[in-house]
């Protein structure tokens, strides 16, 4: 892992779980693998509280731990998933988009737990749902567990790892061995959830119950208890890179285009394996029939968007078949290329300007070309179209391949084509998405420390004129809380709130194009 990702990954876990757990985190980065006593030293810490730091890693299903042929438990660290940690608010709004309020809140608690059971999930999402209605009105257990199980059943949520049963020798064995079947890991077990008040009631009641009896009750329970829930982040990942490539359509074509994408890429959830290059075949029919009736799109019209969209420059629709009215599929390879290329050119047209936008555009379509070329096609003068050039080879957004016609490598027997490795530029991109993004959260925790004392003022301020709303208390009364914080105060305030909003949305912006850069890379990897 590169310095900028480990320095992201260790300002991530400060910011959330503190300097101890990032401290121990950035140990287990550079070692790949390592045992607890040997982190112990790297790292400097006491022994307990690097086993401290570890379950709380594990319990956010950040390190995982394995037995190596000495018989030693050795610890390692997914920094992938230590950097999707920035992506969590787009997560929640998926959840919220999609099935509503409770969802959003079951995801939240998921995420801010790392692993929780379903009846801790279903009541803390109903504890926070009844505050922000203020008692107002009840909510059932039954609605909870009903968007539970929509995000389970769409793979948004799924089940742990938990300890096998079935290993042999378990006194002997050093380490439990965690798995899930398959077909386990996405069914919600049966709780009758609409009781869970009335249960929790009769518990507290059961002091004169026979003891038989109370440990039976606790055994038929202690099987649902025991099963943990936790996010699927590729199934998120999945769901954005479909929203990319519908914003994508739209902006290119038009919005009628865009839901017949839509629905071809709901139709590739159904029938698709997750993770495939191209998705599998649909007709025209089946489109049709998947799309809402409420944009009055006839399959005439359906069939005229496929074919155009077949027929684009990008090739990311290709007609398979004709029977059914046409076949197509989907190939997220090329789109995710597209979407890629469309992140660079923007990176080269602000940090270069148009004239090295129009080189780097002539490069990617031509592929291999000599500095004159480049200066015809370009129709640039020679001495600024070498200036540009060579900044950018500087910067390594263009690649040189020496092509020499006799052995010595002679200057003037040789030819100097210029390229773009798009694989090369979107790993250097990456790179520096990460640097950045570590800045942007230095320069946050500066701005946050520079007026703590200030925000702590609001804080409390704040929390008194709430409290005097609560008890009905004069607006007068209020009116003088609130002048504690002064006009100038205030202005600063104002401009602390602004900076920090424009911080956190660079932060979102910049999540966006290192999402676009890492699906490429993942696609690219695979064939």
């Amino acid at each position: 892992m590169s310095s900028s990702a480990t320095r992201l990954c260790f300002l991530i876990l400060k910011e959330r779980y503190g300097e101890v757990v990032a401290s121990v985190a950035c140990c287990l980065a550079k070692k790949n693998y390592c045992p607890l006593r040997m982190l112990s030293q790297d790292s400097g810490l006491k022994l307990d509280q690097v086993k401290k730091a570890l379950c709380t890693l594990i319990q956010h299903n950040l390190v995982t731990f394995q037995q190596n042929k000495k018989g030693f438990i050795e610890y390692v660290i997914h920094a992938e998933k230590v950097l999707q940690q920035t992506r969590f608010p787009r997560y929640i709004y998926c959840a919220k988009t999609l099935y509503g309020d409770p969802a959003e809140l079951i995801i939240e608690e998921l995420l801010q737990h790392g692993q929780m059971t379903l009846e801790k999930v279903v009541q803390r999402t109903i504890d926070r749902l009844t505050e922000a209605m203020e008692g107002k009105q009840n909510v059932s257990s039954t609605l909870v567990k009903e968007k539970f199980v929509n995000l389970v059943q769409t793979h948004f949520v799924q089940r742990c790892t938990s300890p096998d049963g079935n290993v042999e020798n378990k006194e002997v064995a050093s380490m439990p061995v965690l798995s899930v079947s398959p077909e386990e890991l996405y069914v919600v077990p049966k709780m009758e959830l609409d009781g869970f008040e009335s249960r929790k009631r009769k518990r507290s009641g059961e002091g004169s119950e026979a003891a038989s009896k109370r440990i039976k009750t606790d055994e038929s329970e202690s099987s649902e208890s025991s099963i943990f829930w936790r996010v699927n982040v590729s199934r998120f990942h999945q769901y954005l890179r479909d929203q990319a490539i519908v914003q994508a359509v739209a902006s290119k074509i038009d919005k009628n285009a865009a839901e017949v994408v839509r629905a071809m890429l709901r139709l590739s959830e159904v029938k698709t394996d997750e993770g495939a290059l191209v998705a599998s075949a649909m007709t025209v029919t089946e489109v049709f029939q998947n799309l809402p009736r409420e944009f009055g799109i006839s399959k005439q019209t359906i069939e005229q968007y496929m074919k155009l969209l077949s027929e684009d420059s990008s090739e990311f629709v290709s007609k398979v078949s004709d029977s059914g009215g046409g076949m197509y599929v989907i190939n997220f390879k090329k789109l995710i290329t597209v979407l890629c290329r469309a992140h660079i050119e923007s990176a080269v047209q602000e940090r270069f300007g148009s004239k090295c936008f129009r080189i780097f555009r002539l490069l990617l379509m031509k592929k291999n070309l000599e500095q004159k070329q480049i200066e015809e096609y370009a129709m640039i003068p020679s001495k600024e179209a070498k200036e540009l050039l060579y900044r950018m080879f500087e910067e390594k957004f263009v690649s040189l391949t020496e092509v020499p016609k006799t052995p010595d490598h002679a200057p003037s027997r040789t030819f100097y084509l210029f390229s773009v490795n798009i694989n090369q530029v979107s790993r250097m991109l990456l790179e520096r998405c990460y640097q950045a993004c570590g800045n942007l959260i230095i320069r946050r925790e500066h701005e946050t420390k520079e007026n703590r004392r200030l925000l702590d003022k609001q804080q409390r301020v704040d929390a008194i004129t709430a409290s005097m709303e609560q008890s009905g208390a004069d607006p007068s009364q209020k009116e003088e809380i609130e002048q504690m914080i002064t006009p100038p105060e205030k202005a600063q305030l104002t401009k602390i709130k602004h900076m920090t909003n424009k911080i956190e949305h660079s932060e979102l912006q910049l999540d966006d194009t290192i999402f676009i850069l890492q699906t490429y890379l993942q696609y690219a990897h695979m064939k």
